[in-house]
């Protein structure tokens, strides 16, 4: 990946590209650096630092929301907008249509859908935060509590849509996906900040130099997580695709085989945020409107994140969601109708039907063992870091849906980034 970032400085267009991405990139970690108007930053960090589920999310917006930046919100909003979009295509059929032959038209009006998505996502984010954690905020607003709230909500719903305008940007002037980028950000300099302020606690007496071996197994210990998971990442089932000779016209065409390639894990993180939202939205209602309630304390205590019943669930949860997103993504009915009208045959497989069942079994199959895959690696690794060190910070900042982010967004911007080079080399070609 380095080799081709080097590669790519030497042409001038992408090395145009890849100042304005890291650019927005910088713009972003500012934004969650700035603090918002009204908030007692000292209150209302420890109060998001002691809730499990917002101290994640503050993980994924690079520790804006703990830090109550004015881009506290980060990229939430609009990553569970897209999950509603994309499970509504599955819902409506006018949808899915125009996500799947809607061209450049249908790109657009999907987007605008989910900017719209993304706003209510934003207010209604901004409201829970303004209403759970008022006590941390300071009336400075004609010495308001209500206007100064007010003022707070605005800012955080401003940052959200500013995040998002930020991501689109990167997308359509940069390289790579904007929003996964910044998520991808984020998280790498949650993890840089526990890092710089481990190690400093270490160095502070000579007590602590004692932790330093406890961080140096635990980076380890990190580096053969991140291992498997480009190894499980990279792994694909090839099913091989005869196409017969046709001639049309005086043009002989076909008699090629190529492989059809299927993805070990295709739903990525998103069974786990599906699943990491269902369980905890109880949690958060809960927190929010009746935080001294016995509710709560049942919810938290049984059904809390470090209890094996939480365990279980997200286990279960994972596995289902696991292949409801693969029956969104992966249509093996279409997959054979495209291949039968192209001319192609799956081995040992008629056309058609048969191929479809065919298709679909084998998806299933990998979906089960993406589904146990992605459970072990949300679970396994904090476990084991909690085991190496509990007391450290990069426990918090090294989670298991915050590593499987980072590889799957590193791999894809360097097969982008491969594909920008290649497009450059055939041009100069052609030249």
């Amino acid at each position: 990946m380095f080799k081709n970032l080097i590669n790519a400085f030497k042409d001038s267009e992408i090395r145009k590209k890849l100042l304005i991405t890291f650019a927005l990139m910088f713009v972003f970690i500012i934004g969650t650096w700035i603090p918002t108007p009204g908030i007692d930053i000292s209150v209302f960090k420890g109060d998001i630092e002691s809730n499990t589920i917002l101290g994640l999310l503050s993980s994924v917006s690079g520790g804006a929301l703990s830090k109550g930046a004015i881009l506290a919100l980060g990229v939430s909003p609009y990553i569970f907008a897209s999950i509603v979009v994309r499970t509504a295509s599955a819902a409506f059929p006018s949808l899915r249509r125009l996500m799947q032959e809607g061209g450049e038209e249908g790109r657009k009006k999907i987007n605008f859908y989910t900017r719209l998505v993304s706003l209510g996502f934003a207010i209604a984010y901004a409201i829970g935060i303004v209403l759970a954690f008022n006590t941390s905020i300071e009336p400075m607003l004609f010495n308001s509590t209500t206007l100064t709230s007010i003022l707070v909500g605005l800012v955080l719903i401003a940052g959200a849509m500013f995040t998002v305008w930020i991501g689109e940007k990167i997308t359509d002037l940069g390289i790579g996906n904007g929003l996964s980028l910044l998520v991808f950000i984020g998280i790498l300099s949650s993890i840089a900040t526990a890092l710089v302020d481990t190690i400093t606690n270490a160095f502070s007496s000579t007590a602590n130099l004692d932790q330093l071996w406890n961080i140096l197994i635990l980076l380890v210990a990190v580096i053969i997580v991140f291992a498997l998971i480009v190894f499980v990442d990279l792994a694909r089932r090839k099913i091989p695709v005869n196409y017969a000779k046709q001639i049309k016209g005086r043009r002989m065409m076909g008699g090629a085989s190529t492989d059809l390639d299927l993805k070990l894990n295709a739903g990525g993180v998103m069974p786990i945020i599906f699943a990491t939202s269902i369980l905890a939205f109880p949690q958060i209602l809960l927190q929010t409107f009746w935080p001294n309630s016995e509710a709560y304390v049942w919810y938290n205590t049984y059904l809390g994140m470090d209890s094996w019943i939480f365990v279980v669930a997200l286990a279960v949860l994972i596995l289902l969601f696991s292949y409801f997103w693969s029956e969104i993504v992966f249509q093996p009915e279409e997959v054979a109708r495209v291949i039968q009208e192209r001319g192609g045959m799956v081995a040992n497989f008629r056309p058609g039907r048969p191929t479809a069942e065919y298709l679909k079994r084998v998806n299933n199959r990998l979906v089960l063992f993406g589904a146990i895959y992605l459970t072990i690696v949300y679970l396994i690794p904090t476990i084991l870091f909690k085991a190496i060190d509990s007391g450290s910070s990069l426990v918090t900042a090294f989670t298991g849906i915050g590593m499987l982010i980072i590889v799957s967004v590193a791999l894809e911007f360097n097969k982008q980034l491969e594909e920008q080079m290649i497009v450059r080399n055939y041009k100069g070609f052609l030249k």
